[in-house]
């Protein structure tokens, strides 16, 4: 079984990328959405759920952890991940290698305020690629748009060119360093063109899932959703999310 969490609904784009590969596998998702938005916390709190949710995921008895929260991997790079039993893959080390192939050379990154503050983008890809040049910008008004349903229309439009406006002319490649971001890819991809090629690490970490759970992916193909917000809102939000959701990976 794989775990898979996420403060709010924006894993739900990581976990529709796992649905396309192990379409057989049993995954539970747990949204923290009792502390949605994670990206306004101070990185000591946000150490502390992943501390619990991780805690929670090994609980369950899942035999890997496939992180579809952004800013709780930022953290931990930043101060070091805590103790699990199952083995966890790190969205941000996806982006980094998604970037590799792709040879990009002028990097953005679109992503919480807590997550570019952690400055983690940053770091891993200069590890991994030598003379990359990476610029982070936070979007701290778009979680909470996806959150809301507001993915489509002049609001969220207007949100994501606000967000692009500070992003250099240049780039060869925009990251988006929050799962909540590719369901504004139309937004993002009428803005900045087809000079510009959008990055979804969710598509690099479904890829590594399947590989690793190879031989433990056999299953009924069943999702547990759990929040720890309201349970009736949750499942009206991941109704209408996953309705959306098909479109948007046809695109890629």
């Amino acid at each position: 079984m794989i775990g898979c969490f996420d403060s709010g609904l924006g894993g739900l784009t990581v976990l529709a990328r796992i649905r396309q590969l192990l379409p057989t596998a049993d995954v539970v998702f747990f949204a923290d959405q009792a502390h949605v938005p994670y990206g306004d916390r101070p990185h000591a709190e946000l150490l502390e759920l992943l501390r619990k949710n991780l805690a929670w995921l090994d609980a369950q008895g899942v035999d890997a952890i496939v992180m579809a929260c952004n800013t709780s991997c930022a953290v931990a790079e930043r101060y070091g991940w805590p103790v699990a039993r199952a083995p966890i893959l790190d969205l941000i080390e996806s982006a980094a290698m998604a970037v590799e192939r792709g040879e990009f050379r002028r990097v953005g990154v679109v992503a919480t305020a807590a997550t570019v503050g952690a400055g983690s983008y940053g770091r891993t890809l200069r590890a991994r690629i030598s003379g990359i040049d990476v610029v982070e910008v936070p979007a701290p008004a778009l979680v909470p748009l996806v959150e809301s349903g507001t993915i489509q229309g002049p609001i969220a439009r207007a949100a994501v060119a606000e967000v692009c406006a500070h992003l250099p002319l240049d780039l060869d490649a925009l990251i988006y360093g929050c799962t909540h971001y590719p369901v504004l890819e139309p937004h993002f991809a009428e803005i900045l063109g087809d000079g510009v090629t959008l990055v979804d690490p969710a598509i690099v970490q479904a890829q590594r899932a399947a590989e690793l759970l190879a031989d433990a992916s056999a299953g009924n193909g069943r999702t547990t959703f759990v929040t720890s917000g309201d349970d009736r809102a949750f499942r009206s939000s991941v109704n209408r999310m996953m309705s959306a959701l098909p479109t948007m990976l046809a695109t890629r």
